[in-house]
C-alpha cells in the first residue's frame, strides 16, 4: 500500500543524537535538497559551525577530570544536553506563560528560542571553564557569558536569523529568530546597558538564572554519571511538571518542592565530593600560579577584538602550546612549560595538611567575610617561630568560580504556589535547605609536603577556635 504524504514526510528534517543522560535528543536538520539550496538554517548547521565545535576541545570539569579518570566529557556534550531540557521546558511551560504574557511569539519560536540559548550558553567559554574568567578574562572585566554574547550576535547572528522552526514546527510567518534575544538569555544585562526585553523575555531569563535552570539540570546529572558519583534519585520530569509561570515570575507548585530538594541535595553533594574535592582544589592553586602568564603569550589582547583568534583558544592548542615550549630558547616559555609539565603528568604540588567541614546548619548570615590570605596571615603567626616562612596555602572551598553556586545562593528566594489558598509567595531558599543535611563548607590548608601537618593543623584549629563565630559565617 502506498504511503500517505504524511507518513512520507514524519522524519523530514529532524534527527537523533545518542546521549547518555537524556537517551536522545532531537534535532532539526535540513528537510531536502530543495530547502538545503534555500538557504535553509537548521540546529544542525549551529551545532556543526566551528564555535560549537570548539566546545569538544574544552573539558567540562577543569581539574577535577584528573581526579576523575572517567570525566573527559566536553563543554559540547552539555551544551546539546542543555539544548534538550530548554526545549522541555518551553513545551511545558508555555501555557502558563502565554496566560501571563499575551504578546509573548508562537510556541514553536519559544522552544527554539530557549533551545538556541541552551545551546549557546557555553559558547564563549575558554580553556579551563570557569577558572578561565577568574584568571583570565577578568584582566578584561569580562566573562565567558560577555563573550558568548558577542561571538551569538556578531559570528552566529546571520545564521540564526535564517532559523524557522523548532523540532515541534514551524514559526509564525512574521517571526523571525532573533541573536540578540538568544544572547539576552545567557546573560541579563546589567544596569545601565541600552534595551529593555519584553516582559515575557525576561521571564524566561529564569530558566537560566534561578535555582534550578536547563543548565545546572544538565550538568548535575551529567557530571555525576561521568565521574561515577552515585547520586539518590534526581526526579527531574517531576519537578518540570510543577514548574510554570505566575505574574510573579517563575514559580514551583507546593508537590514539586520534594523534587527539588533531591535535586539541590544531589547538587550540593556534587560540590562536596567532586568540584571541592581535595586534589582538584590542590591542582587548583598549582594552576593558579602559572595560568595567566601562559594565557598572557597565547592570547595577549583583548579577545573581544579580535574572536577569531579566540576561536582558536582550547585545551588542545594550549596542549600543544606549552608542550612545545619546553623545546624553546625562551626561558620563560621553559618555565612555564615545565610547570604545565608537572600538572599533566599529574605531579600534585600542594597537598592537604588540614582540613575543617562546617555544615550549612551552623551558617548564619550577616557576618563579614574573611579572605583566605587573612587567614594565611593569622595561621602563620601562629606557628613555630622555625616555621614562620613555611610555604602554605589556605583554600576556602565556598569561593568557587562556577556562577550560581549553591553554597551562596541561600538568601535566594523561589516562588511557591499553594493549592490550598491558591496563593504564590517567594519563599527563602534557606528554608528548603534546612532538609538537606549536607556538609558543605569546606576550610583546607595545603603544602608542599607533610612534614609539618600537626604544626599547620595545630595553627589552624588555633585561628578557627579564637574567630569560630566569622568562621562558620562566612559563606
Amino acid at each position: 500500500m502506498k504511503k500517505t504524504s504524511a507518513e512520507q514526510n514524519i522524519y523530514d528534517g529532524l534527527a537523533l543524537i545518542a546521549d547518555p543522560i537524556h537517551q536522545y535528543i532531537l534535532f532539526t536538520v535540513p528537510k531536502d535538497k530543495s530547502a538545503k539550496s534555500a538557504g535553509e538554517i537548521t540546529e544542525q548547521h549551529i551545532i556543526d559551525s566551528p564555535w560549537m565545535q570548539r566546545l569538544r576541545r574544552i573539558y567540562q570539569l577543569q581539574s577535577a577530570r584528573w581526579v576523575y579518570p572517567a570525566a573527559e566529557h566536553s563543554r559540547f556534550q552539555h551544551s546539546l544536553g542543555t539544548m534538550h531540557m530548554a526545549g522541555e521546558f518551553a513545551k511545558s511551560i508555555y501555557p502558563s506563560l502565554s496566560s501571563v504574557c499575551k504578546d509573548v511569539p508562537s510556541c514553536h519560536y519559544v522552544e527554539e528560542l530557549l533551545r538556541l540559548a541552551g545551546l549557546l550558553h557555553d559558547v564563549g567559554h575558554g580553556p579551563f571553564g570557569h577558572f578561565f574568567d577568574d584568571n583570565f578574562l577578568s584582566n578584561w572585566s569580562l566573562t565567558h557569558e560577555i563573550v558568548g554574547q558577542n561571538i551569538i550576535v556578531d559570528k552566529l547572528g546571520d545564521d540564526l536569523a535564517r532559523v524557522r522552526r523548532s523540532p515541534s514546527g514551524g514559526f509564525s510567518r512574521t517571526e523571525r529568530m532573533d541573536a540578540q534575544k538568544v544572547a539576552y538569555l545567557i546573560r541579563m544585562p546589567e544596569d545601565g546597558e541600552e534595551g529593555r526585553p519584553p516582559r515575557w523575555l525576561q521571564m524566561l531569563r529564569q530558566l537560566f538564572s534561578g535555582v534550578y535552570t536547563a543548565d545546572n539540570l544538565d550538568y548535575v546529572q551529567r557530571d555525576a554519571y561521568m565521574t561515577g558519583f552515585s547520586l539518590d534519585m534526581v526526579d527531574i520530569p517531576r519537578l518540570r511538571y510543577y514548574t510554570f509561570f505566575t505574574r510573579e515570575g517563575l514559580t514551583l507548585h507546593q508537590s514539586g518542592i520534594s523534587a527539588l530538594r533531591r535535586f539541590l541535595n544531589a547538587r550540593l553533594n556534587l560540590y562536596t565530593n567532586v568540584y571541592f574535592h581535595r586534589t582538584t582544589r590542590g591542582l587548583d592553586l598549582h594552576l593558579q600560579e602559572f595560568f595567566h602568564d601562559t594565557m598572557q603569550m597565547i592570547l595577549p589582547a583583548n579577545p573581544l577584538n579580535n574572536l577569531d583568534d579566540y576561536l582558536q583558544c582550547d585545551e588542545w592548542t594550549l596542549f600543544n602550546h606549552v608542550q612545545n615550549w619546553l623545546r624553546s630558547k625562551d626561558e620563560q616559555k621553559k618555565k612555564l612549560a615545565a610547570e604545565w609539565k608537572k600538572l599533566h603528568d599529574r605531579e600534585v604540588k600542594w597537598k592537604m595538611s588540614f582540613v575543617a567541614e562546617i555544615s550549612l546548619d551552623q551558617i548564619q548570615p550577616g557576618v563579614g567575610f574573611s579572605r583566605a590570605a587573612d587567614y594565611e596571615q593569622q595561621i602563620r603567626e601562629r606557628l613555630p617561630k622555625p616555621l614562620k616562612s613555611l610555604p602554605f596555602k589556605v583554600d576556602l572551598a565556598t569561593q568557587d568560580p562556577r556562577p550560581l553556586n549553591p553554597i551562596t545562593e541561600r538568601e535566594k528566594r523561589i516562588n511557591i504556589f499553594n493549592p490550598v489558598t491558591h496563593k504564590t509567595s517567594p519563599e527563602p531558599l534557606l528554608e528548603i535547605y534546612r532538609f538537606i543535611p549536607a556538609r558543605v563548607m569546606q576550610f583546607r590548608v595545603f603544602a608542599l609536603n607533610h612534614d609539618h601537618d600537626g604544626d599547620l593543623a595545630a595553627a589552624a584549629e588555633k585561628v578557627l577556635g579564637s574567630s569560630a563565630k566569622s568562621t562558620l559565617t562566612n559563606i
